[in-house]
């Protein structure tokens, strides 16, 4: 076994990334860190390394636990890499998807001229003025 492993072939073996050019390119673009310093892909991990990768709106940590040369399969992957990520940017994952899933309705495709109309109608400051007519309090 070996004592250092590249960091694209280390990402690409913990599939962190779906191939190691993609790793390779996150790597030149400054999306893997350690101690805030961007990463070469060509730079070696070693056993107990603590990086940061950024997907999307968050930033992932991870720690290395173990080397591998070989593509694992996705149960194997806890034994070689601890997934330490905060829970601030795990919350952070989980308003991303919850944003995704309150928009319209999967399949129904693009809003017509009608909804388009009606959503303008909608968020326009007379229809909210209008409400404001509806208060409740006994004044």
């Amino acid at each position: 076994m070996a004592l250092e492993e590249r960091v694209d072939k280390y990402l690409f073996a913990m599939r962190i990334y779906k191939t190691r050019s993609i790793a390779a390119d996150a790597c030149k673009k400054g999306r893997v860190k350690m101690n805030g310093t961007e990463l070469k892909p060509s730079r070696a991990f070693r056993i107990g390394d603590v990086f940061t990768v950024r997907k999307g709106p968050i930033t992932y940590t991870y720690k290395v636990l173990n080397l591998s040369e070989n593509r694992l399969g996705a149960k194997l992957v806890p034994d070689y890499m601890q997934d330490i990520t905060s829970p601030e940017q795990l919350e952070i994952l989980e308003l991303a998807h919850l944003a995704a899933q309150s928009g319209r309705d999967r399949g129904t495709g693009r809003p017509t001229k009608k909804d388009r109309r009606d959503i303008i109608t909608f968020i326009s400051d007379d229809y909210i003025a209008d409400l404001d007519d509806f208060d409740d309090s006994d004044e």
